[in-house]
């Protein structure tokens, strides 16, 4: 019980230093992130990865600062008009309690054979 604790604190102490960090405007650290990159409708995308699921922007709500990445037409699996899903690797600064990416530092897509091949990722 009191290692549970501890890792809860540890992380609640994690997140307020991020929060005091970005609010100060120190820089925050950049994470490598790769997996699919959906972008189901007009300004909606989001980045599932690994670790599971994190939006980059919202129609009418928050959108990472920086550009997305552009796929070829071999690498974007289309399935709403010209909306769809890509493999893509970015380099980001997140917001882990929201779950969300805030700065896109770079991106680059990736043939989606590899983000198929990666079974840590969940089928698209």
């Amino acid at each position: 019980m009191s290692t549970l604790l501890f890792a809860l604190l540890s992380w609640v102490a994690q997140a307020q230093a991020q929060a005091q960090q970005a609010a100060a405007g120190v820089a925050q650290p950049l994470e490598n992130r790769c997996g699919w990159f959906h972008n189901p409708t007009p300004n909606n995308a989001t980045l599932t990865d690994r670790d599971g699921e994190w939006v980059v922007s919202t129609q009418g709500g928050d959108s990472a600062e920086g550009d997305w990445p552009v796929f070829t037409d071999a690498q974007w699996k289309k399935t709403n008009g010209h909306y769809g899903y890509g493999c893509a690797c970015m380099k980001v600064v997140v917001d882990r309690s929201e779950r969300r990416v805030v700065r896109i530092a770079s991106a680059a897509a990736k043939p989606l054979k590899a983000c198929r091949e990666d079974r840590a990722l969940p089928k698209p």
